[in-house]
């Protein structure tokens, strides 16, 4: 046990001894000039403000092919650059320019074409990928997709005695 104990002892000790360098004389002035302007850059982030982040299509038929316009505007304060534009599912297809950048107080929109795939109450999201504080910013669109009366609706599950 005293072995233990001193040996515990040293190795503190020790510890005590190493760290008695100032670490703040290891900062680089370079590096604290770089922290600095980053620093008071911090709030300078593009921000995208949609007209509106929600658009219902209403009733519409199956395999009706339909799309909306979603404009926007930069109301940050830098430019604004989307990277990316993805849909929650292949039925639905964001088309807008990517990479160029949006300068504050600019307008910009995007359009988002949906299949009509699907039956009844339907929502899709739209994510856009840019350079905003958050990175992500969503729109949805939404329909009641109506299937025609000629067309029959197969049940997902059958059963023998139905058959009978």
């Amino acid at each position: 046990m005293k072995k233990g104990f001193l040996a515990l002892l040293a190795v503190v000790t020790i510890g005590f001894t190493a760290c008695k360098e100032n670490a703040a004389e290891k900062v680089k002035a370079e590096n604290v000039e770089v922290a600095a302007e980053r620093d008071a850059q911090k709030g300078n982030f593009p921000e995208v403000t949609f007209e509106e982040t929600e658009f219902d299509f209403g009733n519409i038929q199956k395999n009706e092919v339909v799309e909306h316009t979603f404009k926007f505007t930069n109301t940050g304060n830098a430019p604004l650059i989307i990277t990316n534009a993805r849909s929650s599912c292949g039925c639905t297809v964001p088309v807008i320019e990517k990479n160029k950048p949006i300068a504050p107080g600019a307008t910009s929109e995007m359009v988002v074409k949906y299949n009509g795939s699907g039956k009844n109450q339907i929502v899709k999201t739209v994510t856009i990928t840019a350079n905003t504080e958050k990175g992500r910013e969503t729109v949805k669109i939404k329909a009641f997709v109506e299937v025609p009366e000629g067309e029959a609706v197969t049940p997902a599950i059958t059963s023998k005695a139905a058959t009978k």
